[in-house]
């Protein structure tokens, strides 16, 4: 028992509380490194891209964490950016218009983009045209990817930020030494509201961006069958 618990008998509930709090958000962070380089893969396998694969600093802070995962994001959406671009060059415009239009199968704008596939690839390719498809024409990177982005720095910034990954090595009674340096009551309490706060938000989040890399992929692998 921590000294402090002789004062506050219910701070060894929170620090434990405090402890499952940041095991989940440890879990989100590892699941959004795993879809990040499963989205990175698909891109460098066909749409000729060059991604690399990114990994989790299990000494860094939470903050250097999300940034990782930011830099990753950003460059993803460069390079779907840079696909889009030769595809509003190449279409016609009536053409262009029907891939940003909802209400078009998915087949129809399928083999609209595979006109233009070989002037990004040099041939063309029905599953790469499924990935652009995939990636330029649906909620991915209009939405989903951004709301990711936004919550990570939003985490980087708070109180989190500075919380190292590798928190949870330490017993439970250092944990709170290693995340605010003190163990008062008032400071446990902000720190369990805080991730409370921004799990809700990132858990829904990281779930949106998991479906929609998942809905890309499973896709593909029909179609490779």
């Amino acid at each position: 028992m921590a000294q402090s618990d002789f004062f506050y008998p219910e701070n060894s509930k929170r620090r434990q509380e405090l402890n499952n709090l940041h095991q989940q958000l440890l879990n989100c962070l590892s699941d959004s490194f795993d879809v990040t380089n499963e989205l990175s893969g698909v891109l460098n396998m066909h749409l000729a891209c060059r991604l690399e694969s990114i990994e989790m600093k299990r000494n860094g802070t939470i903050k250097e964490n999300c940034d990782i995962i930011i830099k990753a994001i950003k460059k993803i959406q460069k390079e779907v950016q840079r696909v889009d671009d030769v595809l509003k060059e190449k279409l016609e415009p009536t053409l262009y218009r029907k891939l940003q239009d909802i209400r078009e199968r998915e087949t129809e704008k399928i083999a609209i983009v595979q006109k233009v596939m070989s002037v990004i690839l040099g041939e063309a390719t029905s599953t790469a045209s499924t990935v652009a498809v995939k990636l330029i024409c649906s909620n991915v990177t209009t939405v989903v990817i951004n709301k990711l982005v936004t919550v990570l720095a939003q985490i980087g910034a708070s109180l989190l930020g500075g919380i190292g990954v590798a928190v949870l090595r330490l017993g439970l009674d250092m944990i709170l030494h290693a995340i605010l340096g003190a163990v008062e009551r008032s400071q446990l309490q902000a720190a369990i509201k805080s991730y409370e706060e921004h799990l809700v938000e990132f858990k829904s989040a990281s779930e949106k961006y998991h479906h929609a890399i998942k809905e890309v992929t499973n896709t593909l692998k029909c179609r490779l069958k």
